[in-house]
């Protein structure tokens, strides 16, 4: 720490410098751009950062590894420890298709798996639904039973695997499927691991993929809460998703505010529905972003480290420390991925989860280069597991923990998005919460104002995207992209049909009957759900009887 004296002295020095031999050169030879700023333009950025820029008290702001406030990490050994879960998200036309590339991956040193689902079991229907029709297993696998999942996981232990499923509004019929899944191989439900998304929150802002009003799916949401708490206290019940709000556009500093956001609207919903706090804030995780700028991603996740173990300390009063550990899985920016010279997004890949790595990710997906225009082959799929693999061996990024403290620039950034990301929460709060905030669409115009004042810059080349608006190139790409069979679905449908015509039909219709009887009532939902998945119900049989008791969210009505 440097004393007031030392720190004015610094300071005059910097003003100096900065007047004299910086400023004469600038005059002379100018500076490439007149202002420099984050990749957000959230910040502006100086020539040189010291001492005088950072107020930083060691203990309070920064501590140790595993200690409050987790700035620096949320375990005391982080990636020394162990290495992050490095997942590839997967999801083919069919759980056959799906089972295949998830053995691939594992056999390739995947640790964990990363499930994505198509439009139709995202918004719960089944495959031979009019809603569906040409929508069947062409962005994720297609599921309508049980019987898809235990094809997806044939031969997959689940006491040996991580599994993440990317799914929201039917999320409770999914996580029955995979408890169901774990009853069938014996794995005790209390050593089942993994992630459901769950987050309706962000739907209603960015991806649209809803079904129930908010009040009902909140409700949903507090049940998984207290069935994992009880059952399966290894599985993050829920990944609150910064992701998809930077997708649309958002600053660093909004993902972070509007995420955590969204995470105090789900610790009050749980509050008020009579959940003990430190019963329930352990499992829940995080999903954020990583885009090209790697210092103010890695300071983006510094800051929300710190953010959340003050808002779990001062705002709820949490007592056990794993509450106020904000865990999270990263998935490199899907936005940032160009169709033009497809193997630039090789290297901008790389240098995000680099971002992620220093910012002491605990999970991460690094996107294959294809998929700005069609799901990941297994070539792409490999190299993007690759980076992974190269940047935790052979980098020595995972060597020391946080190892970006104490830089000037890094310090300065963690404050300065600390700092925004707060003013934008109690604005949040003075509009009456995020759930408020989100109906009356504030959140989603402060995105939209962002998104469209980038897209604005990259037209008129004042955002060098490379390949796209420079350095460009007249050649059509070549590449063999991943093509989904136009007859998987119906062969979907006919699977679905089969197992329609096997099925117990009375024990379809008492489970549920009690399901909607429980939807009708305060009873836990979730007990309800695994009953009907194990009849083998289908995930519309089951949301159809939701959507009759809670309805259907429509917005602005």
């Amino acid at each position: 720490m440097y004393d007031p004296e030392e720190l004015a002295a610094i300071r005059e020095a910097k003003e100096s410098w900065e007047d004299g031999t910086y400023g004469d050169t600038v005059e002379r030879f100018g500076e490439r751009e007149e202002t420099f700023t984050t990749d957000t333009g959230g910040q502006e950025v100086d020539p040189l950062y010291t001492p005088a820029d950072v107020d930083v008290d060691y203990r309070e702001d920064l501590g140790y590894p595993g200690e409050e406030p987790y700035t620096r990490g949320v375990y005391s050994t982080m990636h020394r420890g162990r290495l992050w879960t490095m997942r590839q998200y997967a999801g083919m036309g069919t759980a056959a298709e799906t089972n295949e590339r998830f053995r691939y991956l594992i056999d390739e040193g995947s640790s964990g798996l990363s499930m994505a689902f198509d439009l139709p079991t995202q918004m719960g229907y089944d495959s031979d639904a009019a809603m569906a029709e040409g929508e069947v297993g062409r962005s994720g696998v297609a599921i309508d039973t049980l019987d898809d999942f235990e094809t997806v996981f044939d031969s997959i232990p689940l006491d040996e695997v991580s599994t993440s499923m990317t799914i929201n509004a039917p999320a409770a019929v999914l996580l029955a499927m995979y408890v169901a899944m774990g009853d069938e191989q014996g794995v005790p439900r209390d050593q089942l691991r993994g992630t459901i998304q769950n987050d309706i929150m962000k739907e209603y802002i960015a991806r649209n993929l809803y079904i129930y009003p908010p009040k009902q799916s909140m409700r949903l949401i507090t049940d998984i809460f207290e069935f994992c708490a009880a059952e399966t206290p290894k599985f993050n019940t829920i990944s609150i998703s910064g992701y998809h709000i930077r997708e649309a556009g958002s600053t660093a500093a909004q993902e972070i505010a509007f995420t955590l956001g969204d995470g105090i609207e789900y610790v009050e919903a749980a509050l008020n529905a009579g959940l003990d706090v430190d019963e329930f804030a352990p499992q829940l995780s995080f999903f954020f972003n990583a885009h090209n700028n790697i210092f103010e991603e890695a300071a983006k996740f510094r800051a929300a480290r710190r953010m959340w173990a003050q808002i779990m300390d001062e705002r709820f009063g949490a007592e056990n420390p794993k509450s106020k550990q904000l865990k999270f899985h990263t998935q490199t920016g899907g936005s940032t991925l160009t169709a033009q010279q497809i193997e630039n997004n090789v290297v901008r890949v790389s240098y995000q989860a680099l971002a992620a790595v220093l910012g002491g990710t605990q999970s991460l997906h690094t996107n294959g280069k294809d998929e700005a225009l069609a799901l990941p082959t297994e070539k792409s799929v490999r190299t993007a597991l690759r980076t992974q693999q190269i940047l935790a061996h052979e980098s020595g990024a995972a060597d020391t923990i946080d190892p970006l403290a104490g830089s000037y620039y890094v310090e300065d950034l963690t404050d300065g998005i600390e700092e925004e990301a707060f003013e934008i929460l109690e604005e949040v709060d003075r509009r009456g919460g995020m759930l408020e905030a989100v109906e009356s669409g504030w959140v989603q115009r402060q995105i939209q104002d962002v998104a469209f004042e980038r897209q604005r810059e990259i037209e008129e080349g004042e955002r060098i995207i490379v390949g796209v608006n420079e350095f460009e190139v007249d050649e059509e790409p070549e590449m063999d992209l991943e093509e989904v069979d136009p007859e998987q679905e119906q062969n979907q449908r006919d699977r679905l049909n089969e197992v329609k015509a096997e099925r117990d039909d009375d024990a379809v219709d008492e489970a549920l009957a009690g399901l909607r009887e429980a939807a009708q009532g305060s009873e836990n939902v979730m007990p309800h759900v695994v009953d009907a998945v194990k009849a083998y119900a289908t995930v519309q049989e089951i949301s159809d009887v939701l959507r009759d008791e809670f309805g259907e969210y429509k917005p602005g009505r």
